[in-house]
């Protein structure tokens, strides 16, 4: 059963990067229609392979803002264990690609982030109510050049 899941989940994140892709950083069909979505390439904490993931975001000035929220599992997703371990990540986003840094924000700033993000995306003030533990905001600055 698992294993179905996993392969369910692998087949929808490739059609939405699919679409993604062909439609300049656009999701243009599926749950994730017309919503502000990136593609976050980190490397594997274990592994050392690159993987990808899509996520929703949203600004605070030049800085990209994710959340590890895994719809507010008790666990974090694993893509935050890569970027911990290895906080240079690539992004696609808006038809570009870029390398940025990858910091966890805490405090004050992660509070604000988090009710920004919610704000624009309802399912985060859900996600939260769900699990114990303080949901990790991350900000992702471009490195430049």
């Amino acid at each position: 059963m698992a294993h179905d899941a996993r392969a369910a989940f692998a087949a929808t994140t490739e059609t939405l990067v699919r679409d993604f892709r062909a439609h300049g950083g656009q999701v243009t069909e599926g749950p994730f229609a017309g919503r502000q979505v990136l593609l976050l390439t980190t490397t594997g904490a274990k592994s050392g392979a690159p993987r990808l993931v899509p996520l929703v975001y949203t600004r605070d000035g030049d800085r990209y803002v994710i959340v590890a929220s895994k719809g507010g599992a008790p666990t974090n997703p694993a893509w935050f264990a890569n970027l911990v371990a290895h906080p240079v990540v690539t992004v696609e986003v808006g038809g570009e690609t870029f390398r940025a840094t990858a910091h966890v924000v805490e405090g004050a700033e992660r509070d604000r982030l988090y009710a920004q993000h919610a704000a624009m995306h309802p399912n985060f003030t859900d996600y939260q109510a769900r699990t114990s533990r303080v949901i990790p905001v991350v900000v992702l600055e471009r490195i430049p050049g």
